[in-house]
């Protein structure tokens, strides 16, 4: 059958590679089912890692990944509605049945709804241990309606197996992430060449968001908001972009998209309408070297925890203040999956990852950073994005 909906997406044979990864995994637990939840359009792709599939406009969607059968998803849709696929459907590959239930996160009597539908897959199954794909971050309803009072289930915990799973990236998977970054590359090239003083902040980022959607990117955000030199150029989104921008004026600019195939990377500069101060140089060119120093830190057998350490220790030195928030991390179906490059991440580097390293500070006067992605290999590290590291003056 016809997938001309869909113009880039992982081939059959990696998403078997998945299946089969996750099932040795049940296998060697005892597990039955494991259920994934997805939350939003680009953080909490757990539930897209398995079927392929994103959420879009809010609406959740769970994913029931049984041991030996095709996999059941409940999302959005008339109540007791169900859609036998029997594994046929060439969009929804590898799914037996598609159950629908109209639930809206903002009202609260619908939130159980998805836990009903999945209770009772259960129940009708006979299961007796089950596993929960980051528990954490699903609605309450969901995961105690599944298994409050539930007598004789068992319930484990597996998200960090499955972490490391959705972390280290297939061949297939890595060329999907160049392509990305090889896409963003050339929406911040287009906006070099299109910003110019009397456009609107929102007049700069729905031209890049309409260029990127048409070269392959359906989720993510641009972030940028003009100020004079001297004050810092923030990064803001859509609410915070009605400022017009002025000969003189910078913007910092991130490119947070994700690309062909649905795979996020990220990258972001300075671009200045006129000339940048010698402050605003100085202050980029110590990003840039903060990147590198992080870059040849991420090699494989590396606890994540010790190259924060080793950036803050970088940063210190030279006088800047430390990472407070998070400078590094995961790319894949998630705009920010792990391994975080933070000192509460337990996680070590490992050939396949594929990471952003976004290193920046801010000052009463300038706010700086650099953003590119790097793929871990098995001795080196390698940036993919090719926008030049520069303050970009137009």
């Amino acid at each position: 059958m016809s997938t001309e909906r869909v113009a880039v997406r992982v081939s059959d044979a990696e998403m078997k590679r998945r299946w089969d990864a996750v099932r040795k995994l049940m296998q060697e637990r005892s597990i039955q089912a494991l259920v994934a939840y997805h939350t939003e359009d680009w953080l909490g792709g757990h539930a897209r890692w398995f079927t392929d599939i994103p959420t879009h406009n809010g609406y959740g969607r769970t994913v029931v990944f049984h041991a030996d059968d095709l996999m059941t998803v409940v999302q959005q849709g008339n109540f007791r509605s169900v859609r036998k696929l029997d594994g046929k459907d060439p969009y929804h590959r590898g799914v037996g049945e598609i159950r629908g239930t109209p639930f809206f996160s903002s009202v609260r009597y619908t939130t159980g709804f998805h836990a009903e539908i999945v209770r009772e897959v259960i129940k009708q199954r006979g299961y007796r241990t089950i596993g929960f794909v980051l528990p954490e971050t699903m609605p309450h309803k969901l995961v105690s309606g599944i298994a409050d009072g539930f007598e004789g289930l068992k319930v484990i915990d597996v998200t960090e197996q499955i972490d490391r799973l959705i972390a280290i990236k297939s061949p297939e998977e890595l060329d999907l992430l160049r392509r990305s970054a090889e896409m963003q590359d050339d929406v911040f090239a287009k906006v070099v060449k299109e910003i110019k003083p009397g456009m609107r902040d929102v007049d700069v980022t729905a031209m890049a968001y309409g260029y990127g959607w048409t070269q392959g990117s359906s989720q993510g955000i641009y972030l940028g908001a003009s100020a004079p030199v001297g004050r810092p150029s923030m990064l803001m989104g859509r609410h915070f972009q009605d400022r017009v921008l002025q000969q003189g004026d910078h913007m910092t600019f991130l490119v947070e998209v994700n690309g062909p195939g649905g795979y996020f990377t990220e990258v972001g500069r300075t671009i200045v309408l006129g000339r940048a101060s010698q402050e605003l140089k100085d202050g980029f060119a110590a990003t840039v070297e903060a990147q590198d120093h992080s870059a040849n830190l991420l090699r494989p057998g590396t606890p994540c925890s010790e190259v924060a350490k080793a950036h803050d220790a970088f940063m210190t030195a030279r006088g800047l203040p430390p990472e407070l928030r998070l400078y590094s991390h995961g790319q894949g179906y998630d705009m920010v999956e792990r391994p975080l490059i933070r000192i509460d991440e337990p996680m070590e580097v490992e050939p396949g990852m594929c990471l952003a390293v976004h290193p920046g500070f801010d000052t009463p006067n300038i706010f700086v950073m650099v953003c590119d992605n790097y793929i871990v290999s098995g001795n080196s590290t390698d940036r993919i994005h090719k926008t030049e590291r520069r303050i970009f003056e137009v």
